[in-house]
């Protein structure tokens, strides 16, 4: 994992036994060199550096993505394997939760486990802007993590568990606590991802199905009524931070109508939890008699939601139609694309993204490296979609999605795209690259990673007017 120069330590995983002691290393430096500040300024634009040769663009600044005039995309890490989720710690350290590839998280009866994922963690010593020193650890990987103070909170599996991170030290000292334990892995859904707020965990545990229907993803199988899926999934479920070995049957049903908010996060500003929500899929394979494909594609839509205690969003009895922009009732309890029923007394989205799009982080911007603009916005990273033929496959982004008041103020841009060089209608093709989590640095630039090929890019601002 990782470029020949970064510094591996391939003994740090954990096996059982405690971590080694914390070793010493160089100290991160989080300034950037000014020879990269002035390449970037006479960049002009990303859009302008992407079109120009190899070897002709100005150093520093990343060919690859397309940004805003202003802002520089540089490679901070290659080679993470699964990387999903991301945290800055405040001298500048990263963390990152890694997934290994799907086939390896499936242990056979009697098998060894294959590559799980892991934590990790990577600090640049020099003036370049890239990771230098990497290192990893960790009892399995996951999407979510989380720092507070000298803890690192991370989910492994069907667990979250908690390190202790002596201060500066890149690794962990002794055996992780299990914080929560149990959580389902059964069905589509398990990130088991987590926003950390206190002492209080909020925890999306998706649900297990599409749609709640008798036969999961059958054509015209109507749902189960009442979805007995919302008594333990698809919802947000919140857990004491600080005690240990918990199980699901111990948190607290937060929210629920959420079919899975792997894009869950709070905003400081105003300290409600925000989700952008995977919506469901295949209206059409399952409905063709009431929807066609076109249809299908576009519908439904992600929803950006505030998460409230006690509130109801909906799944699996509504979704939300882009062309009404409302929650219609959903076919597989009556509904026909028009029918609102139920769905009037739902908790309604703030605004709503293409279908399919799969968002997998959100970030609320406080910083003030960026332009005014960007401050108290929402960044929100786009998976991409794999069913939205016969219109190409879609989303592989990042979107900013001003707001005002705390609520969305106009429409969403895109913020950072490039990320699928070659669409077409059949999924991902090769070279795709797969945002997923995203984290603001103490000095305001942005990490966004990518899952699909272990890239990891920092974007700062070098652009002369705020």
């Amino acid at each position: 994992m990782g470029s020949s120069k970064m510094e591996c330590n391939s003994k740090t995983g954990n096996s059982g036994a405690g971590f080694a002691p914390a070793e010493q290393l160089p100290p991160p430096v989080i300034s950037v060199k000014k020879t990269l500040l002035i390449a970037c300024v006479l960049a002009g634009s990303a859009h302008a550096q992407n079109r120009l040769p190899s070897g002709m663009r100005p150093p520093g600044c990343t060919a690859g993505l397309q940004l805003p005039d202003g802002f520089c995309p540089t490679l901070f890490a290659e080679g993470v394997s699964g990387a999903r989720h991301i945290v800055v710690a405040p001298n500048g350290d990263v963390f990152v939760n890694t997934v290994g590839p799907r086939s390896s998280r499936l242990t056979p009866p009697g098998g060894t486990p294959g590559n799980t994922g892991g934590i990790v963690a990577l600090r640049s010593t020099k003036r370049d802007g890239k990771a230098d020193v990497q290192r990893s650890f960790g009892v399995g990987g996951g999407t979510g993590i989380a720092l507070a103070g000298n803890l690192l909170y991370a989910t492994a599996g069907n667990s979250i568990v908690r390190y202790r991170l002596p201060s500066g030290s890149l690794t962990p000292v002794g055996n992780p606590d299990t914080i929560v334990t149990d959580l389902p892995m059964t069905g589509s859904h398990h990130s088991h991802n987590f926003v950390l707020e206190g002492r209080t965990l909020y925890v999306n545990i998706g649900s297990a199905s599409n749609a709640c229907q008798q036969h999961d993803r059958q054509a015209e199988s109507p749902g189960f009524n009442p979805c007995a899926e919302l008594d333990t999934r698809a919802g947000i479920w919140e857990f004491d931070a600080n005690r240990l070995r918990q199980r699901p049957g111990d948190g607290r049903r937060f929210a629920t109508g959420l079919r899975n908010s792997v894009a869950l996060t709070r905003n400081p500003l105003d300290s409600y939890l925000y989700a952008t929500v995977h919506g469901r899929d295949q209206l059409h394979d399952n409905w063709p008699k009431l929807f066609t494909v076109e249809k299908s594609a576009e519908n439904p839509g992600e929803e950006l939601v505030r998460v409230d205690r006690g509130a109801d969003y909906g799944w699996p009895y509504c979704y939300y139609d882009v062309d009404r922009r409302e929650l219609v009732l959903a076919p597989e309890y009556g509904g026909d694309g028009q029918k609102k029923a139920q769905c009037s007394g739902k908790t309604q989205a703030l605004m709503a993204f293409p279908g399919h799009w799969a968002p997998d982080g959100m970030l609320f911007y406080t910083g003030t490296q960026f332009p005014t603009s960007y401050r108290g916005g929402a960044f929100i990273a786009f998976h991409g979609s794999w069913n939205r033929a016969p219109l190409p496959q879609d989303g592989f982004r990042v979107v900013f999605a001003p707001f005002r008041f705390n609520r969305p103020a106009g429409s969403y841009s895109t913020f950072a795209d490039g990320f699928n060089p070659n669409r077409g209608k059949l999924g991902a093709q090769p070279g795709t690259r797969r945002p997923v989590g995203l984290a603001e640095a103490p000095d305001g630039s942005l990490f966004i990673t990518d899952d699909a090929g272990g890239t990891i890019w920092r974007v700062t601002y070098r652009g002369r007017a705020r």
